[in-house]
């Protein structure tokens, strides 16, 4: 196979660097026998060398491993064998197991037992003939929006490497951004893969709660995929969401469109939620951005609404109890000197739930009931919602959280964490940067269960969006 440059190339990108094509491009590309996947797994381990010393987004990197299976990737595109996905590289989250590799959750404190086999999303990867590059690093026990971690080295956002990508999906937000391959996948339980989307660039899918198997689950956990482009997400989504039966929380599969993009903005009834309800105070960029995307939405013929917000402080605070409890129940039964090894700020904040009475724990699950009733309510009238995805853009890369108060924990997730709990779809698509270069995201939320809804809204958003700068070069 021989290196031809792409009819059509992502934002930032040039012809010959092919660690910077999307997996449209490349697959196009395979199949014309005009880029091989070796070439482009070793274009991609050249970006990592150069990057990573610096952007720290990795964990279990094994550039011979990912050559291997781009060789084998090569041989299937020749003998035209070729799977879904063959050849595209990628990287999957550390919370993701992968046979063989220790899952370590991000701390310190924990053993480090080879996985036994792949989670599903992984699996399913594989089986499509991906060819994974690497894990990526999250916070301990995936709890903070932050890539500061007691067992990883600290992430950093690559269009600032003062600043911080965002989590807990922080190692795959800023491997999308620097160009460590198309996919990237993580997880999201309160905005996990919206927040570093946001932050670093990048988009990013919350699925509906169910739609990609995931194990282990959880209340409001999904996994996601992350990429430079919203066509690259529909693809990982095609592989995602098979069927796997160690998902017992999982929906039946459905055989959905997940490249038919096109939408009619036109009639379309967009909601837009400005405000919160709690938390902290939006920053005048972020509403200038969020507004400039409603108007262009109105512009193009929708009907646009203002949603007024609906998150209260019990909800918050009833969530932030029952999460505390839950980590300190993980915590517990560790030896002091297996929890000094967690990161302070984590564990400072899991103790708050090892005195809180039985009452105060299942007043703090109910809040999750009561938040995706008023998340429904507030929205089903609309065909979409649009909003920030937090309150602020990227902050100091060493701090935990925007705060750094693990008193005051979770004061920038008002805009993502009811969606997480009312089973909606909710993207983070770039809606522009501010003054100093920083990358700002739009949410789009949809109704329940419409994934492909929300990928064509996004899609129309990304084809509107008139800033469009180029990747970072680190």
């Amino acid at each position: 196979m021989s290196t031809q440059p792409s009819s059509h190339q992502t934002r930032g990108s040039t012809p010959n660097d092919l660690a910077d094509w999307s997996a449209s491009e490349l697959l196009d590309a395979y199949a014309r026998k005009a880029v091989s996947p070796v070439d482009v797994t070793k274009a991609v381990i050249a970006r990592i060398d150069a990057c990573e010393p610096r952007l720290q987004a990795l964990y279990a990197y094994d550039p011979d491993a990912a050559l291997g299976d781009a060789r084998a990737s090569e041989q299937r595109w020749m003998s035209g064998e070729a799977r879904a996905l063959d050849g595209i590289p990628a990287t999957i989250k550390e919370n993701i197991a992968t046979k063989g590799t220790p899952v370590p959750l991000g701390t310190a404190a924990r053993p480090l037992t080879p996985a036994a086999e792949d989670a599903p999303a992984a699996a399913r990867l594989r089986e499509d003939g991906v060819v994974v590059l690497a894990k990526t690093t999250m916070p301990d026990y995936g709890m903070l929006s932050s890539g500061l971690s007691s067992f990883h080295a600290l992430a950093r956002n690559p269009w600032d490497l003062s600043k911080n990508p965002g989590g807990s999906s922080a190692g795959a937000g800023a491997a999308a951004a620097a160009g460590y391959g198309p996919f990237h996948i993580g997880t999201d339980i309160g905005g996990s893969i919206r927040l570093p989307a946001s932050w670093c660039g990048v988009f990013g899918l919350k699925p509906s709660f169910g739609r990609i198997p995931i194990d282990p689950t959880y209340y409001g956990r999904v996994a996601g995929p992350m990429t430079r482009t919203v066509r690259d997400a529909a693809l990982m989504m095609r592989s995602l969401t098979r069927p796997d039966m160690r998902a017992p929380m999982s929906l039946p599969y459905q055989d959905l469109p997940w490249l038919d993009l096109d939408i009619e903005v036109k009639g379309l009834r967009i909601g837009v939620m400005m405000q919160a309800g709690i938390g902290m105070p939006l920053d005048p960029e972020v509403r200038d951005a969020v507004e400039s995307a409603a108007k262009a939405f109105q512009e193009a013929g929708a009907i646009v609404e203002d949603v007024p917000p609906f998150i209260t402080r019990e909800m918050l605070d009833g969530l932030d109890d029952f999460w505390r409890q839950r980590a300190w129940m993980d915590m517990a039964p560790l030896s002091d000197g297996e929890r000094g090894k967690i990161l302070p700020y984590i564990l400072q904040w899991a103790e708050g739930g090892k005195d809180l009475t039985g009452a105060e724990v299942y007043s703090g699950m109910n809040q999750m009931m009561v938040m995706r009733h008023a998340a429904v309510a507030a929205t089903h009238r609309f065909d979409f919602v649009i909003s920030p995805v937090a309150p602020c853009v990227a902050y100091p890369a060493e701090l935990a959280s925007p705060i750094h108060n693990p008193e005051e924990p979770f004061e920038h997730i008002g805009y993502t964490v009811a969606f997480n709990m009312s089973d909606q779809p909710a993207s983070s698509v770039n809606a522009g940067f501010t003054k100093a270069g920083l990358p700002i995201g739009l949410q789009i939320i949809g109704r329940r269960f419409d994934d492909v809804g929300v990928l064509r809204l996004s899609q129309a958003w990304e084809t509107m969006c008139a800033d469009r700068r180029p990747w970072p070069t680190l």
